[in-house]
């Protein structure tokens, strides 16, 4: 699929960056991280220019992460059930989502771009959780400026070494996901500690 991806992006340019993640986004399995930097990558080699690669990135990620929150909000926690197995949603995975925003609210959509597995959840989960559509926007369009942001840059400060370092990212998010984690966590627990000494 990776192959696929990267040829297509090669040969359609612009739009097969925006659909792409767009579908990605969605829930297909798509290597979104890998379609970036290899853009990045192109970007650098002066196969695709700067403002229209990263234009086509942030509108392909705004666009999927804005139909995953609406079919959370159409279709609801049941039916995405039942038939969110064709874009990978499972309960457990719905489930997780939810942890997420037990634990950090909204700031789960501006993170969850860089968690494997996470970013398309959070779209759904915060459908189906009724979050006002002013403030999806706000946490889930700037997550996508970051992320986007994030991986065309990767892939054109690494240039020709952009395949070598593009096999260990995944290694990385997921250590940069337990940071996350771990620093979300820490400020809640701050939070509640100074809430406690200020009564």
């Amino acid at each position: 699929m990776e192959a696929q991806v990267l040829a297509w992006i090669s040969q359609y340019g612009y739009f097969a960056i925006f659909f792409l993640l767009v579908f990605g986004i969605i829930g297909l399995p798509i290597p979104d991280e890998t379609l970036l930097t290899f853009s990045g990558y192109l970007i650098y080699k002066g196969n695709l220019h700067l403002p229209l690669a990263f234009a086509c990135a942030l509108a392909g990620s705004a666009c999927g992460i804005t139909i995953s929150y609406q079919l959370g909000r159409l279709l609801g926690h049941r039916v995405l059930l039942r038939y969110g197995k064709y874009l990978h949603l499972t309960e457990e995975r719905l489930a997780m989502a939810h942890a997420w925003f037990a634990r950090i609210g909204h700031w789960a959509l501006t993170v969850g771009y860089f968690i494997p597995g996470v970013r398309h959840l959070t779209a759904y989960a915060a459908g189906i959780s009724d979050v006002a559509p002013h403030q999806f926007a706000v946490f889930a369009y700037s997550g996508a400026v970051l992320w986007v942001s994030t991986f065309l840059s990767l892939g054109y400060l690494l240039g020709d070494r952009w395949e070598a370092v593009e096999k260990n990212i995944h290694y990385y998010l997921e250590w940069l996901a337990v940071a996350i984690v771990v620093l979300a966590v820490g400020y809640l627990v701050w939070r509640k500690w100074i809430r406690k000494k200020g009564v």
